[in-house]
Formats: C-alpha cells, sequence, structure tokens
C-alpha cells in the first residue's frame, strides 16, 4: 500500500481467497494499524469450460487510512 493511497481493494478469486485475506492482515499489521477494513464484498463470477458451466467464489477487501 503506498502511503499516500487513500483506499486499496485486494480481490482474489477461487483458493486465493485465504491469501488475500492474510495480505490484508499482514498490511494491517506492518502499517501499525493505519490502516482498517473499510468493506468485504463476496461474489461469485460463472464461466465455461470444455462445455461445462463453473462458478468460483470471489472476494474484494477495501482497506482505507485511518
Amino acid at each position: 500500500m503506498r502511503k499516500d493511497a487513500a483506499e486499496v481493494v485486494i480481490r482474489s478469486r477461487g483458493k486465493f481467497i485465504s491469501k488475500a485475506v492474510d495480505v490484508a492482515e499482514i498490511a494491517k499489521r506492518s502499517l501499525e494499524n493505519a490502516v482498517k477494513v473499510k468493506e468485504i464484498k463476496i461474489g461469485s463470477e460463472s464461466f465455461e469450460s470444455e462445455g461445462k458451466k463453473t462458478n468460483i467464489s470471489t472476494m474484494d477487501i477495501v482497506l482505507v487510512k485511518e
């Protein structure tokens, strides 16, 4: 997170959602609680692969300066 950024969005899909949560927690700790979680958005995306329709989970974590 840049120090002059007012807001940062961490986006993730599927099996990488847990890594996004880890990144948000590390950012909060390393910036000495100078940021907080503003919003968490969850959803899913649909796509077709080899004739099969698949849904994959998505998550956006929005961090803002305190």
